[in-house]
């Protein structure tokens, strides 16, 4: 029974490593996809927005492969501790925080900047797709951040412990 235990722990830390990668590259490819149309809202703001078709599916691919991800690693896969150390826990929750902030200056730009400045709005179906649309990008992105945020914390835990001692 002891052999076992290592291949699990091997296991566990493939499938989570693999995990974190997938997410970390759907994340860069949407960042990729969606930063030519953040900054078209911001230049052109109010004027109505024509997304390609390709675009489209490649924003909702990597969105919901990294919902698949996340939800796959939190429900199934414990975090993987690879050391301690509070600087790289920093450095992770640093970039958890950072990566969110596009999500929030693009929910900024559509909600604050581009929408209130349409002639006029989309019809009402068509609005509420691309609205939910929109929350789902900027959930996917949440989840991400809140993955690197649990990494950064893990890593960094057992210098806590130390200094609570």
């Amino acid at each position: 029974m002891a052999p076992e235990a290592p291949v699990a722990a091997d296991r566990s830390f493939v499938v989570y490593v693999t995990l974190l990668l997938v997410q970390t590259g759907a994340a860069s490819v949407l960042f990729w996809m969606i930063f030519p149309l953040f900054q078209k809202l911001v230049m052109r703001s109010g004027e109505a927005q024509e997304l390609d078709i390709f675009v489209v599916i490649g924003v909702v691919s990597a969105a919901t492969v990294m919902q698949m991800c996340y939800w796959a690693r939190y429900r199934y896969v414990a975090v993987w501790r690879p050391f301690h150390s509070c600087f790289v826990g920093h450095l992770l929750m640093f970039a958890s925080r950072a990566s969110f902030f596009f999500g929030g200056a693009l929910f900024s730009v559509i909600f604050f900047r581009h929408v209130p400045q349409l002639e006029v709005l989309p019809p009402l179906g068509q609005g509420v797709a691309k609205t939910l649309g929109v929350m789902a990008v900027l959930f996917a992105l949440f989840c991400y951040s809140l993955e690197l945020e649990r990494l950064g914390k893990v890593i960094e835990e057992q210098r806590h412990e130390r200094n609570a001692e």
